[in-house]
């Protein structure tokens, strides 16, 4: 009898802890969401939207910079950010290097924020020109991208081209010293470069392939907060659609919150797009390539298929 009433006791308790419902404590108290100098971020952060949204469910929202998408992934992927912004590439070395990592919302850019240059008096003027010559870009971030896309285009190999990878800051300072030939790079550095360096633009990404921009975040995030992570992706849709009204806004929030010349970022924000949608096939196939592409060339460890890793999301959820 005694040794049944303990049986009976602790089913009980089993069945009081399984019917309580989710605790206030199992919601994060912040929200880590990585940026860097391009995109709406400043504007975004200006207005308090986010921490709007998210004030009334007792989350803050801590803003965390960075200066390009392969450190933010990696910061993703250890945890120490949950939620951020980058280009094509990031995610792909991200993924083919085991990151714990989720592509949940993309950007479909028109192409314009990013281009090869090279100095203003360069005999550089194909893409065929660019045998032999010393290129910057940075290592796993878009404009790595853009720079085997058009290289395969002009039909030169990775071997063809001296690569100098380095991080935006360095390669800007390779560039106007002359210690490089050419600059595979994206705003708002290209926008600087065009109106502070008068460099000339040898290809825009839109000139050699179609490019998306993504919303990433940590694969245990999105498992444990999903409501979360649709929330923030709605947040930034509707941020999105008020940033392409309001590119003068934008802009002034920009400069202001980098130390950015209006005029560069004028330029770069009156030819970006920020409308963020769900990853539809068309995304994920156009993703595909790239991944398809750095594999055959043995820049990253292993293939990887995009489709694993994405997080299905439909607006209004």
């Amino acid at each position: 009898m005694y040794a049944r009433r303990h049986i009976l006791t602790a089913a009980l308790l089993v069945a009081t802890v399984i019917a309580v419902p989710a605790r206030a404590e199992d919601k994060p108290t912040e929200i880590r969401i990585g940026t860097q100098k391009g995109g709406f971020f400043p504007a975004v952060r200006q207005r308090q939207t986010l921490e709007s949204a998210f004030k009334p469910l007792g989350i803050d929202v801590k803003w965390i910079d960075f200066q390009f998408g392969p450190p933010l992934l990696e910061a993703i992927n250890v945890g120490s950010v949950d939620f951020g912004f980058v280009g094509d590439t990031p995610p792909i070395f991200a993924q083919a290097g085991g990151a714990r990592i989720r592509y949940v919302a993309a950007v479909k850019s028109e192409g314009d924020n990013q281009a090869i240059i090279v100095p203003k008096d360069s005999p550089i003027k194909t893409l065929a020109d660019l045998n032999g010559k010393r290129v910057a870009f940075g290592k796993g971030s878009s404009a790595h991208n853009l720079l085997v896309t058009s290289l395969e285009k002009a039909g030169l190999s990775w071997s063809d081209i001296t690569p100098a990878p380095l991080a935006p800051a360095d390669a800007t300072a390779a560039f106007v010293k002359g210690s490089v030939d050419a600059w595979s790079i994206w705003d708002p550095y290209l926008a600087l470069a065009e109106l502070k360096e008068n460099a000339r633009v040898l290809v825009f990404d839109k000139d050699v392939h179609k490019p998306n921009a993504y919303y990433i975040a940590n694969t245990d995030f999105v498992e444990k907060y999903p409501s979360l992570v649709a929330k923030l992706n709605t947040a930034f849709a509707s941020e999105g659609k008020w940033a392409d009204a309001h590119h003068e806004e934008v802009a002034k929030a920009q400069s202001e919150a980098t130390g950015v010349d209006i005029e560069a970022v004028r330029r770069f924000v009156n030819r970006s797009t920020y409308s963020v949608v769900p990853l539809d096939a068309e995304v994920i196939k156009t993703q595909q390539a790239v991944a398809d592409r750095f594999a055959k060339l043995g820049l990253i460890p292993k293939p990887v298929s995009v489709s694993d890793i994405v997080w299905k999301w439909t607006p209004g959820s």
